[in-house]
């Protein structure tokens, strides 16, 4: 059931990165936010009253609700028009509990794959936070995390659960050199912005625009 709830995080990610891009309207995406939200809180609770309250079973269904909650985080603010501080300060505790959960990944379940989804969660949310805390201008660049995001750490992963072949030997070799690379893009691409910024700003003395300030 926690594999349902990451293939719906990937239809809610990927309609919210296409709105930060521009192709899709607010309102009619806050609404997917709060549908899939909802749902979000549901199943880990379920998953919680028929778990056997293992500490291990309520950690990993705890992180369920990190996603719940943003998405309706992110639906409220869409549809009350809220300025949005609360929502990157939110933000900023999940990427915090997200770097626990991507350490605790590496050292105790010694899964890479899992650690570099959960550094990639964290970072997203960090993104989040910058935009909406700190009011830095790159929305088009968190779109663009956000829809490979959708992809290779939600909705591809448990399309292969559904097919019985995720966490094979092969395919966690694949998905590692996935991730990889899913990393490396948007370090490239947070420097093609920096550098389209420097460009088109030459002409001005001693002055270099940060792409954290860029939208």
């Amino acid at each position: 059931m926690g594999f349902v709830g990451l293939f719906l995080s990937g239809a809610v990610l990927f309609l919210n990165s296409l709105m930060l891009l521009g192709k899709a309207e607010a309102k009619s995406v806050g609404i997917f936010n709060f549908f899939i939200g909802t749902i979000q809180i549901i199943i880990p609770f379920y998953l919680i009253i028929v778990s056997g309250q293992e500490h291990w079973e309520l950690y990993n269904y705890a992180s369920i609700f990190l996603f719940g909650l943003t998405y309706l985080y992110v639906g409220f603010n869409i549809w009350k028009g809220l300025e949005g501080s609360g929502l990157g300060w939110f933000s900023l505790w999940v990427a915090i509990i997200g770097i626990v959960y991507t350490v605790t990944a590496v050292i105790h379940f010694h899964d890479v794959v899992n650690a570099l989804t959960w550094g990639m969660w964290a970072f997203l949310w960090f993104l989040f936070f910058l935009s909406n805390a700190l009011d830095k201008k790159i929305d088009h660049y968190i779109g663009k995390v956000a829809f490979v995001q959708s992809w290779v750490t939600l909705t591809i992963p448990a399309l292969l659960y559904f097919l019985g072949i995720w966490n094979t030997h092969i395919v966690n070799q694949i998905w590692t050199c996935v991730l990889i690379l899913a990393i490396v893009y948007f370090v490239v691409s947070f420097f093609k912005l920096k550098f389209s910024y420097k460009k088109g700003n030459s002409g001005q003395k001693i002055h270099v625009i940060n792409p954290l300030e860029v939208k």
